[in-house]
């Protein structure tokens, strides 16, 4: 936050002006900007002074993606300072605890959905039968140590409701029941942002959201989920063997074929392969090549070739 964040909201605070703070963080692809729309535009036909701000860039290529929403009588600076928001709405589980800090300790309500987006700097380590890098933070660890807390499989209420993507929706209708704003004016702002053929989909996504906050109220926990959709903690990966594994694919390298663009020789995660004296690719050490066929997919010039060796699957398959 810079000076002038500083001083707007140290005029907040001094004036006694009661603004209220929703960070709204995801994945690219997910909804994050409609999301934040909506908020804003029914916060600001509630009467409220509106700011929001935004950063998407890299959202098409599924990079992080979060939005500030500020509303209350008068805001003056667009950004939510760190540990000062009311409510966090994750789209993603990961993403939600990268933001925790910006929730307010002692009165901060997280709403996350529990899907799980792997990123791919999650795996770098691609030996067989490597762990990812992915949390294993389980929501119920995280929401006891928290105010007040919602994690509900909103991609899987969406996926039975007809469409997986409108999970954003299945969170707008969690976020509603949260703030005071009446119900009417969600689902008509909510059918005029989402295109025509999906209104009445995306509305029974928002019932089904609210309705999820409002039966964890009447138990007084959040709803158990179905066993097969409980997060499950990580195990602790197997070892892996130092040995030369007996692989069940071949590299097949075309030295006639290649032109020396170099490529493969900067894609290849294991750093396995080389251009010789002669600028023509050469695989400089077979024991540590994965066969993850991003030379093969990316060759201009179709000079190399990831072959399956049926032999050894079928055998690998059979003593399985």
């Amino acid at each position: 936050m810079n000076v002038i964040e500083k001083d707007a909201a140290a005029i907040e605070v001094t004036t006694g002006n009661d603004v209220k703070n929703v960070l709204i963080v995801g994945v690219g692809g997910q909804g994050v900007i409609m999301v934040s729309k909506v908020l804003a535009l029914i916060c600001q036909d509630q009467g409220h002074n509106v700011k929001q701000s935004e950063v998407h860039g890299m959202a098409k290529r599924g990079g992080t993606v979060f939005s500030h929403v500020r509303f209350g009588e008068k805001v003056w600076s667009p950004t939510i300072p760190k540990g000062k928001a009311d409510i966090l709405l994750a789209m993603e589980w990961a993403e939600g605890l990268r933001w925790l800090n910006h929730l307010k300790k002692k009165t901060g309500t997280l709403i996350a959905d529990t899907q799980h987006i792997v990123p791919p700097f999650a795996c770098l380590d691609r030996t067989r039968g490597a762990s990812s890098g992915y949390t294993t933070q389980l929501p119920g660890d995280i929401l006891e140590n928290l105010h007040d807390g919602y994690a509900l499989d909103a991609t899987g209420i969406a996926t039975e409701i007809g469409n997986f993507r409108v999970s954003n929706t299945v969170l707008l209708g969690t976020l509603s029941a949260i703030l005071d704003f009446p119900v009417e004016i969600w689902r008509k702002v909510i059918s005029e942002m989402v295109p025509p053929a999906t209104i009445d989909l995306n509305l029974k996504a928002f019932d089904a959201g609210r309705s999820w906050v409002e039966e964890s109220r009447k138990v007084g926990k959040a709803p158990e989920a179905k066993p097969e959709k409980k997060a499950k903690k990580q195990a602790p990966a197997p070892k892996v063997d130092s040995k030369p594994v007996d692989k069940d694919f071949e590299l097949v390298l075309t030295p006639e074929w290649c032109k020396g663009c170099d490529i493969c020789v900067k894609v290849c995660p294991e750093r396995c392969l080389i251009l010789n004296a002669e600028h023509k690719v050469e695989l400089s050490k077979p024991d540590a090549c994965t066969g993850c066929r991003i030379c093969e997919w990316l060759c201009p010039d179709f000079a190399i070739d990831v072959v399956k060796d049926a032999t050894k699957t079928n055998q690998t398959s059979a003593s399985a």
